[in-house]
């Protein structure tokens, strides 16, 4: 009894492990953590109103029906429109010292789902309807890493 109480315990990880991922929110993504090229946003379908929304869900945000299905949604996409972050935003910015703008975006997926998302890429060749590709990332968050995700030019190489 007494070994089974302590194996439900956390266990402290060796100094050599990689640091746990954790994901930006629980259920918006699908795919192993450890792997980030397999990564990829989740998304529920409902098959009463047909709504595709934007992470896993047992009901459907549209019409509230419970006849719904777990989908990964598609790693490509057209910028639908933009805007550029040029002020470090408040409070504890991860990259307050190395600010550069960006650009963040409204992302059409295939599955006609807009997602709202940083962009990658030179500020200054972001057009309406270029075509993106969803890249997941991780960032240090205290003792783990913090799985995000961003979209790139299409053509650009993958960083994960």
């Amino acid at each position: 009894m007494l070994g089974a109480q302590l194996t439900d315990r956390p266990q402290p990880r060796p100094a050599t492990a990689e640091p746990a991922r954790l994901a930006l929110n629980e259920g918006l993504f699908v795919g192993p953590l450890d792997a980030l090229g397999a990564v990829r946003l989740a998304g529920t379908r409902c098959h009463s109103c047909t709504e595709v929304s934007l992470g896993s869900s047992k009901r459907c945000p549209n019409c509230g029906g419970g006849d719904v299905e777990a989908i990964p949604l598609g790693t490509e996409g057209r910028l639908w429109s933009y805007t550029i972050i040029r002020h470090c935003p408040p409070g504890d910015y991860h990259d307050r010292d190395d600010f550069r703008p960006f650009g963040m975006g409204l992302v059409e997926l295939p599955e006609g789902l807009r997602v709202l998302a940083p962009i990658r890429a030179d500020i200054d060749a972001l057009e309406i309807g270029m075509p993106l590709r969803f890249e997941a990332y991780s960032r240090p968050a205290g003792d783990s890493e913090r799985v995000l995700f961003r979209f790139v030019p299409a053509a650009q190489p993958s960083a994960s």
